[in-house]
């Protein structure tokens, strides 16, 4: 990396630690797992044995949390879109996808509307099952 480069990278290292800092700080920080959210293996083990509602109802809690949390970084991302339109960087040139750009950004804001999407769907169909269970 050059020297410029390195620079800036950690100029906006520091700036995100700083926010992310102050996030925790606030009480409001999506970095933690979001209120029913379950471990990657207990979703795992839950979705190949459920089969109460209340399994399902617990996944459908789960993947509710999951859409949250992208739906926030989408926010992040977008945000930070309209920071780097603002003021763009030589990178900007240089290199469209780099970590320092709008694009970067703006592909991981929909990349992140998309998973929430996803984990909405995820949401309702565990909810259908968990209605479809009580019968």
């Amino acid at each position: 990396m050059r020297r410029s480069n390195t620079r800036c990278f950690r100029t906006l290292a520091s700036s995100l630690l700083f926010g992310l800092l102050v996030t925790l700080a606030s009480g409001t920080a999506t970095a933690v797992e979001p209120k029913g959210a379950m471990k990657p293996k207990e979703v795992k083990a839950l979705v190949a044995n459920a089969t109460t509602p209340a399994d399902h109802m617990k996944l459908a809690r789960h993947f509710s949390a999951m859409a949250a949390k992208h739906d926030a970084e989408a926010v992040e991302h977008e945000a930070l879109v309209n920071e780097y339109t603002r003021r763009p960087t030589v990178s900007s040139v240089k290199r469209p996808m780099a970590p320092d750009t709008a694009e970067h950004c703006k592909y991981f804001a929909e990349h992140c509307r998309n998973a929430a999407k996803e984990m909405r769907a995820m949401a309702a169909a565990h909810e259908a099952m968990a209605k479809e269970a009580e019968k």
